[in-house]
């Protein structure tokens, strides 16, 4: 990866610009309450940057625009496909209805119903493609056939410029942070939060956090490079790529301090916590950062001021419920 490959922060801010008119700019909120005290005490101040209300419900809508934006008339005039669980293939059919785009998505046949219907809404044809290899090899196939220009879901310039100017903004709205804690699945959204707030905020320690059964960023930091895993396991699925990948895992490797995992369990009861006491409705990769906070980072981040970026909520009222139900069980 050459370091002219990396966006800077002008670049963040030129990109900021050009989908100003596409995104929601999502607010930062102190999280107060009487059920966090317990867990982190008085002291500790906990900022919640709320990108779970961004157009398409997650993120992801920043780099999809960004990477149709990109295109060239003729690139355009063919289209544009993608792969995904659920978070980027809706986010890919909002960015191309937005700009006048054709998309053809390929979707897991474990996707949940209600994320393939919010794709079709945004007037994508969606293929359901079976396992994520299966999925890869049919967009690789659409490509080759019809032309049309694959927007990865996780690695990539365009992928880490559209979450960089998500860094920016939670380091303007949020003021000085010590920590700062990113869901890892793939390492998009890490990469560019994470190059960010390491240039505004040098004295912030960032921490990636991954689902125990999806963990493909920690064996990658372990290796030293990419590496992919036999098997995912995991309730978040949004967080389950079953591989990392260069550019993505060389910026994460470059600007997160630690990496941790968390269970199952612990992100159904930070989804329990969130619902609870913040009124919010997450999917469970939205949770992970919670989970990771009021757990193995509870005493070491104890009397700090910590971001947390809680990354999406494209998940459906029953889903949730059965979630929720399964952590009481």
């Amino acid at each position: 990866m050459q370091l002219d490959q990396i966006p800077s922060i002008d670049d963040a801010r030129g990109a900021v610009a050009a989908i100003a008119g596409f995104i929601n700019q999502t607010p930062v909120h102190r999280w107060q309450g009487r059920m966090l005290a317990e867990r982190l005490g008085p002291d500790t101040q906990v900022m919640l940057k709320l990108e779970l209300f961004q157009r398409a419900g997650s993120f992801k809508a920043r780099g999809a625009l960004l990477g149709i934006l990109a295109l060239d008339d003729a690139e355009r005039g063919r289209g544009v496909t993608a792969v995904s669980a659920g978070n980027h293939a809706i986010a890919v059919s909002y960015a191309a209805q937005a700009l006048g785009v054709d998309a053809k998505v390929v979707m897991q046949s474990s996707a949940n119903p209600a994320r393939v219907a919010a794709a079709r809404a945004y007037g994508a044809e969606v293929i359901i493609g079976g396992d994520g290899p299966a999925c890869f090899a049919l967009a690789e196939s659409i490509v080759a056939l019809e032309g049309r220009t694959f927007i990865h879901p996780f690695d990539g310039h365009n992928v880490t410029l559209g979450t960089a100017t998500l860094g920016l903004e939670i380091c303007e709205q949020a003021g000085p942070l010590d920590a700062l804690i990113i869901p890892v699945g793939g390492g998009g959204l890490a990469s560019g939060v994470a190059l960010v707030a390491k240039q505004l905020m040098p004295d912030c320690k960032v921490y990636g956090v991954e689902p125990e059964g999806a963990d493909s960023m920690s064996r990658s930091f372990a290796a030293g490079e990419p590496q992919r895993l036999d098997k995912v396991q995991t309730i978040a699925d949004s967080l389950g790529p079953p591989m990392a990948l260069p550019y993505s895992f060389g910026i994460c490797r470059a600007n997160i301090d630690h990496l941790l995992t968390v269970s199952d369990d612990a992100i159904r009861s930070a989804m329990r916590l969130l619902f609870d006491e913040m009124k919010l409705a997450v999917e469970p990769a939205a949770a992970a950062g919670t989970a990771a906070l009021v757990g193995p980072l509870r005493d070491e981040l104890a009397g700090k001021r910590i971001g947390i970026i809680v990354c999406g909520t494209n998940i459906d009222p029953k889903t949730h419920a059965d979630l929720l139900r399964e952590k009481d069980s």
